[in-house]
C-alpha cells in the first residue's frame, strides 16, 4: 500500500484503488502516523490534534483507531505501543520520506558536479507533491519543515537545470518564486545568473536591489557577501570583440572564379554548404572568396573560424565562441561542455551570419553534431565548412573541389613563379610544356604548385622538373582513404621540404612551436637562426608574412614538428619558446594598465596562441614554476579580455602537480593560479582545495601598504563568485593601498573604497563620501590611462548622477564611458549608454537620437543582447509616434514589448517609456481605456523599481517631465 501526506493524506493499494478512510478525524489520525511512520506516536497528542479545539477521550480515540485499522486492512499494521500507536509501514511507501530521500540524493549529486542526475532525481521528488504538505494538519511543525524541504529542492533542481543551459526555461519559474519569497537570497542569486545567461545583465542587477530593498526594509540586513559578490561581477561583466574576419590574401586568386560564384549561389538557398577535397585543393581559399561574395553587406555578417589548430574535439564549441568574440564568464553555471554550446546557441538565435569552419576533417565527428545543433536552434544561420570528407548530416550540400584544370594550373605557377623571378613567361614556348609536365606530377594541386614555382628563386625550370621524378609514386596516387590522403599531403610537404638546405630546415622545424605565428624578433631568439635564413623560408613559400608576422602553414607545420621530434630538438625549443613568451609577458605587464593598455592588449591577443601552447608544455614537461609564472604574468591580459576560462585546464594541471600549497617563492603565481582556475567552469574544487592556502599567500604578498606583483588581481579576487571571505578580504587589501606609493593600486583602492562608503550598494551609506572617492578613483585611471580602471569608476558615478537627478552630468558621464567601451569592445553595454544618450537627445536632436537608437540596435544584435534590441526599438517607436507614424511606432513597440525585461534595472526605464508610449499610441488613436490601462501599467512600473508612488516614482525612473504628466493624468 501507498500513502500521501504532501496534499490531503491518501493512502491507495499497489493496482491504484484508493482507500476510502472516512471523515477529516481519520485523515488527521493517519498523517499524524505516517508523519513519524515506524515511529511510537503519543496517545495524548493523538487526541488533542486529532480533533482539533475538543480533545478525544481514551475510547473516542480507539475507537478512530480501530476504524482506520478496518479501512486499511491487511496491507497496513497499526500497533498500540506503550502509551501510543505506531504504523508499521516502510518509509519509501510514504511519499514525503520517498521525497525527502530523492531530494537528498539529488543534492548530494549536484554536489558532485553530476548536474543531469540531480534534475531527474529532483523532478521526481517535486512530481510527488499535489498539494501543500500535510494539508490535514498544515500548521504542525512537519509541515512546515517540508514545504521548507520543497523550496530548497526547487532551487537545487533550478540550479542543476542553469549547470545543463536551461537559463532560458528556468527565467519565468525563477521571477515567480522569488517574488513568492523575496528574502530568499539563494534564488535571487540563481534568477540573476539565469538573467545573465540570457544576455539580460542588468535585470540580474534588478533582482539584486529587489532583493536587497526587501531585505533592508524587512529585516534591517545586507544580502549576504555571496550575493554582493554575483552582483560586483554583474557590474564589470563586458562584451567582447566583433567575429573573426576571414584572413586579408596576399596573392592573387587564379582559376575559379566561375566556382566562387557558383558556391556563393549555393548558400544562397541551402544552410549548410561544405568543400570536400583532398589536402592541398585549396579549399580554404575558395571558402575566403564565397565568403566575401555571400556573406553580406557588413564585415560582421561573417564569422571566420580556423580549426587546424584544435588537438581536440571538446575545444570545438569555445573556439567558435572565442571567434564570435563571445566570452566565458564567472556568472555562469552551466556545467562542462553545455556551457559554451547553450552560449552559442544564445547568441546566434535571431543573428543573420555565415559562419566558415575551416579545416574540419579531422575534427568531424565533433563538428557534425554542433553543426547539426546550431542550424537547427538558430533559422539565420547559414555554415560554410572546409574539409577532406563530409559531415554526413541532414540538409548539406556538398560541393567537390577538385585540382585546377591545365590552364588554370599554368597560369597559377606563372603568376607564382613571377613574384620570384620577374618577367618569367611560359606562354607559346618550349617551356610551356614543362610547367604542364610539374603541374601534371603534383595533381594540379594549388599548395603544390605554389612551392614548387617559389622553388626558381634556386633552380632553373628544366632542373626543377628533373628533382619530381622521385616523388610521383605517392604524390600522384590520389586516394580517397583518410591514410592516403595524409600521404599526399605529406608528399607535398616532404618534397618542398627535402629542397632546403640544412640550415633551412633546422629554422623551419624550429619554427613549429610557434601556435599562431611570430615576428622577426621572436622568430630569430626561439629559433636561433639568423635574418637571411628567415627571409629564405619566405621566399621559399614554407613561411608567409601577414601583417609583419610570420606563419607556417598547418600542414608544413606538422611535418616540421615531426622532424622537430625526430631530431631531437623538441624539449629545447619549446622551453625557448615559453621563456620568450614569459618575456614578452612580463614586459606588456605594466603597460596593461596604463595609457599603452590597448596596444598592448591586441599583442597580447596575437599571442594568445602561443600562450596557450606554452602553459600546456609547462604542464606537459612538466615545469610547474615555469607554468604559474606564464599564468599570473598573463592574467591582467586575461581578465581584461574576459578569456580566463582558456587557461582553467592549465590551471587545474599545475594546482594537482603543486599539492596543497605554493611552492618555494611563487605564493602570489599560485594564488593567481587559484583564482583563474575558479574562474572557470568546474574550478570550484580546486578553489574549495586551494582557497585557504592561495588567501594566506596573497596576504604575503601584499604586506601592509605596498602591492604585490600582480597589482591587478584584487579586483577579480574580490568580484569573482568564489566565495564572501575572499572578496572581504579582498577589499580590505586593497583598501589598505590608498596612500600606496604605486598609482593603479592606489587607484583601484579609491575605487573600492566607494562601495564601502555606501555601505556595499546605492542608496544608503555616505552618498557624497562614495562621491568623492569615485571621481578621485577617475582621475588616478584616467592619469594612469587605464580605460579598465576608468569604465569602472565612471560606471559608478553614472549611477550616483542618476540618483541626484542631475541629468546634464550623467550625459557626460555617459559620453566619457562610451569612448572607454567602444576602445574595449564592450559591444553591450556601448548599446546601453547609446540608448541612455538617445534619451536625453531626443528633446532637442531628433536625428541624433535616431543615430543614436540605430547604432545601439546594430551593437546589441552583435552582442546578442535581446534587451539592448528592445530599447533601441522602444527609443525609436518613441521617434516614430512623435512624427506621427502610427503605424511603424506600433512595430517598434510591439517588439520591443517582447525584448525588454520588466525587472531589469538598466531596461526598467525603457519599459515604463515603452508602456508609455503604448499609451500615448493608443490615446492618439482615440482609444482611452487601453490608454489609461498602459498609463496605469507605466506608473506601476515605476513604482515597483523605485518603490516609490505616483509622480516621485516616474521622475526616478528617469522619465521626462512631459511624459509624468501625461501618465500620471492617464
Amino acid at each position: 500500500m501507498q500513502f500521501g501526506i504532501l496534499g490531503q493524506t491518501r493512502a491507495w493499494h499497489d493496482d491504484g484503488r484508493e482507500v476510502q478512510l472516512g471523515g477529516p478525524a481519520r485523515r488527521r489520525l493517519l498523517a499524524l502516523l505516517l508523519e513519524s511512520a515506524g515511529e511510537v506516536v503519543s496517545a495524548d497528542r493523538l487526541a488533542d490534534e486529532v480533533n482539533p479545539g475538543e480533545a478525544l477521550s481514551a475510547h473516542a480515540l480507539q475507537s478512530q483507531v480501530s476504524r482506520l485499522r478496518t479501512a486499511l486492512g491487511s496491507a497496513a499494521t497499526i500497533e498500540r505501543a506503550g502509551a501510543g500507536y505506531r504504523i508499521v509501514v516502510a518509509r519509501d511507501d510514504v511519499d514525503a520520506f520517498r521525497f525527502e530521500r530523492l531530494a537528498r540524493e539529488g543534492r548530494d549529486a549536484l554536489r558532485e558536479g553530476d548536474a543531469e542526475r540531480a534534475a531527474a532525481l529532483l523532478r521526481e521528488a517535486l512530481a510527488l507533491w499535489r498539494g501543500p504538505a500535510l494539508d490535514d494538519l498544515a500548521e504542525s511543525p512537519a509541515a512546515v519543515r517540508l514545504e521548507e524541504s520543497r523550496l530548497t529542492a526547487l532551487e537545487d533542481r533550478a540550479e542543476s537545470d542553469l549547470r545543463l543551459g536551461g537559463h532560458r526555461a528556468l527565467v519565468p519559474e525563477l521571477r515567480e518564486l522569488a517574488g513568492r519569497h523575496p528574502l530568499r537570497e539563494r534564488l535571487t542569486g540563481l534568477l540573476m545568473r539565469a538573467l545573465f545567461a540570457e544576455g539580460g545583465q542588468a535585470a540580474a542587477l534588478v533582482a539584486f536591489e529587489e532583493t536587497r530593498r526587501h531585505l533592508a526594509d524587512e529585516l534591517g540586513a545586507d544580502p549576504s557577501a555571496e550575493l554582493l559578490a554575483l552582483h560586483r561581477e554583474l557590474l564589470t561583466a563586458d562584451p567582447s570583440p566583433p567575429p573573426v574576419a576571414p584572413p586579408a590574401q596576399l596573392t592573387s586568386f587564379v582559376g575559379r572564379a566561375e566556382e566562387v560564384g557558383e558556391v556563393a549561389e549555393v548558400l544562397r538557398t541551402a544552410r549548410l554548404v561544405t568543400l570536400v577535397g583532398p589536402g592541398g585543393v585549396g579549399k580554404t581559399r575558395l571558402s575566403v572568396e564565397v565568403a566575401g561574395a555571400a556573406g553580406g553587406t557588413r564585415a560582421d555578417d561573417v564569422c571566420f573560424v580556423e580549426l587546424a589548430v584544435l588537438r581536440d574535439g571538446a575545444e570545438l564549441p569555445q573556439a567558435l565562441l572565442g571567434a564570435l568574440g563571445l566570452r566565458e564568464n564567472g556568472l555562469r553555471l552551466e556545467a562542462g561542455e553545455r556551457q559554451p554550446v547553450n552560449r552559442l546557441i544564445a547568441a546566434l538565435a535571431d543573428r543573420v551570419l555565415l559562419v566558415v569552419l575551416d579545416n574540419c576533417e579531422h575534427l568531424v565527428e565533433e563538428v557534425a553534431p554542433l553543426v547539426a545543433r546550431l542550424l537547427a536552434t538558430c533559422p539565420r544561420l547559414r555554415v560554410l565548412a572546409t574539409s577532406r570528407e563530409p559531415l554526413g548530416i541532414t540538409g548539406e550540400h556538398l560541393w567537390q573541389v577538385r585540382p585546377l584544370d591545365d590552364e588554370a594550373a599554368v597560369r597559377l605557377f606563372t603568376d607564382r613563379a613571377r613574384a620570384v623571378r620577374r618577367g618569367f613567361a611560359v606562354a607559346g614556348t618550349a617551356d610551356e610544356g614543362v610547367v604542364r609536365r610539374i603541374c601534371a606530377a603534383l595533381d594540379n594541386l594549388p599548395l603544390a604548385i605554389e612551392l614548387a614555382a617559389a622553388r626558381l628563386r634556386t633552380l632553373e625550370l628544366d632542373d626543377l622538373a628533373g628533382r619530381l621524378d622521385d616523388r610521383l609514386a605517392v604524390a600522384a596516387r590520389g586516394s580517397r582513404t583518410a591514410q592516403e590522403r595524409h600521404r599526399t599531403l605529406r608528399a607535398v610537404v616532404a618534397w618542398s621540404w627535402d629542397l632546403l638546405s640544412e640550415a633551412e630546415q633546422r629554422a623551419a622545424r624550429r619554427f613549429t612551436v610557434f601556435a599562431g605565428g611570430a615576428g622577426a624578433e621572436a622568430a630569430l631568439r626561439v629559433c636561433d637562426i639568423d635574418d637571411e635564413t628567415l627571409e629564405s623560408l619566405v621566399d621559399k613559400s614554407l613561411l608567409e608574412v601577414v601583417g609583419g608576422r610570420y606563419r607556417m602553414l598547418e600542414t608544413i607545420r606538422a611535418y616540421g614538428a615531426e622532424q622537430l621530434d625526430a631530431a631531437g630538438e623538441a624539449e629545447a625549443v619549446r622551453r625557448a619558446h615559453a621563456r620568450n613568451v614569459l618575456d614578452l609577458l612580463r614586459v606588456a605587464g605594466p603597460y596593461l594598465l596604463r595609457t599603452e593598455q590597448l596596444g598592448w592588449l591586441e599583442v597580447l591577443a596575437r599571442e594568445h596562441g602561443d600562450l596557450l601552447a606554452a602553459v600546456r608544455w609547462a604542464v606537459e614537461a612538466p615545469d610547474v614554476d615555469m607554468g604559474l609564472e606564464l599564468l599570473a604574468t598573463a592574467s591582467t591580459y586575461l581578465w581584461i579580455r574576459g578569456v580566463s576560462p582558456s587557461v582553467m585546464p592549465y590551471g587545474v594541471a599545475l594546482l594537482d602537480a603543486v599539492g596543497e600549497g605554493p611552492p618555494a617563492g611563487l605564493g602570489e603565481e599560485y594564488a593567481v593560479c587559484v583564482l583563474l582556475t575558479a574562474s572557470g567552469s568546474g574550478g570550484q574544487e580546486m578553489w574549495r582545495r586551494h582557497r585557504t592556502a592561495a588567501g594566506r599567500a596573497l596576504a604575503d604578498a601584499w604586506p601592509g601598504d605596498r602591492p604585490g606583483r600582480y597589482p591587478a588581481v584584487l579586483l577579480p579576487w574580490m568580484m569573482r563568485n568564489t566565495g564572501g571571505a575572499s572578496a572581504m578580504e579582498a577589499f580590505a587589501l586593497l583598501t589598505a593601498q590608498r596612500d600606496c606609493p604605486e598609482g593603479w593600486a592606489r587607484a583601484a583602492a579609491r575605487y573600492v573604497q566607494g562601495f564601502g562608503s555606501l555601505g556595499e550598494y546605492l542608496g544608503e551609506g555616505d552618498v557624497r563620501g562614495a562621491e568623492r572617492v569615485w571621481g578621485e578613483a577617475v582621475e588616478e585611471f584616467r592619469a594612469l590611462g587605464d580605460r579598465w580602471g576608468t569604465a569602472l569608476a565612471l560606471d559608478a558615478l553614472s549611477g550616483l548622477a542618476v540618483m541626484h537627478g542631475d541629468h546634464a552630468r550623467a550625459v557626460a558621464l555617459i559620453d566619457e564611458a562610451l569612448a572607454l567601451t567602444e576602445e574595449l569592445g564592450a559591444l553591450e553595454d556601448s548599446a546601453d549608454l547609446l540608448v541612455n544618450r538617445g534619451d536625453h537627445l531626443v528633446e532637442t536632436d531628433v536625428a541624433a537620437a535616431r543615430a543614436d537608437y540605430v547604432r545601439a540596435a546594430v551593437l546589441a544584435r552583435r552582442a546578442g543582447s535581446s534587451n539592448c534590441v528592445g530599447a533601441a526599438l522602444r527609443g525609436l517607436g518613441d521617434i516614430a509616434l512623435r512624427e506621427g507614424d502610427l503605424a511603424e511606432a506600433e512595430r517598434d513597440y510591439a517588439e520591443a514589448l517582447d525584448r525588454i525585461d520588466p525587472l531589469w534595472i538598466r531596461s526598467a526605464g525603457n519599459r515604463v517609456r515603452l508602456l508609455a508610449g503604448l499609451g500615448r499610441l493608443a490615446d492618439t488613436r482615440g482609444d482611452r481605456a487601453t490608454a489609461r490601462a498602459r498609463f496605469r501599467q507605466a506608473a506601476e512600473s515605476a513604482a515597483a523599481v523605485t518603490g516609490a508612488s505616483g509622480a516621485d516614482a516616474l521622475r526616478l525612473i528617469g522619465l521626462p517631465e512631459s511624459l509624468v504628466e501625461v501618465v500620471s493624468a492617464g
